[in-house]
């Protein structure tokens, strides 16, 4: 290989790995923009509240599995180890927010 030039596989996956960064930037950029411009322009008040925080909750899920899929290159079909991972962190996460959550009201409800 020579110091000066990359082989053929090298620059391919780096022109794949580029062409990823790319597209998620696109669509995270997007999917906020989306939602900064459905909060800020005052559309989402025309639907009831429970609808609004539906789509605004749709809107953040699918910009998560973006940034899974294009920035951290982990997809539903491959790297099942990081899936795990990172699927068993979420779980955890939650019952500690919604655990959280859920003593905060019980004491709320105590105290009044």
């Amino acid at each position: 290989m020579n110091g000066d030039a990359m082989s053929k596989p090298h620059v391919d996956s780096y022109a794949q790995d580029l062409r990823s960064y790319c597209i998620g930037g696109v669509l995270a950029l997007l999917l906020t923009a989306l939602a900064f411009a459905l909060v800020a322009f005052g559309i989402l008040p025309l639907f009831e509240r429970l609808v609004a925080l539906a789509v605004l909750a749709v809107l953040a899920v699918v910009q998560i599995v973006v940034h899974f899929r294009y920035f951290l290159h982990i997809s539903w079909r491959s790297h099942r180890d990081d899936l795990q991972l990172v699927l068993f962190t979420s779980l955890i996460l939650f019952l500690m927010v919604g655990g959280t959550i859920w003593i905060l009201f019980n004491l709320h409800e105590r105290m009044m």
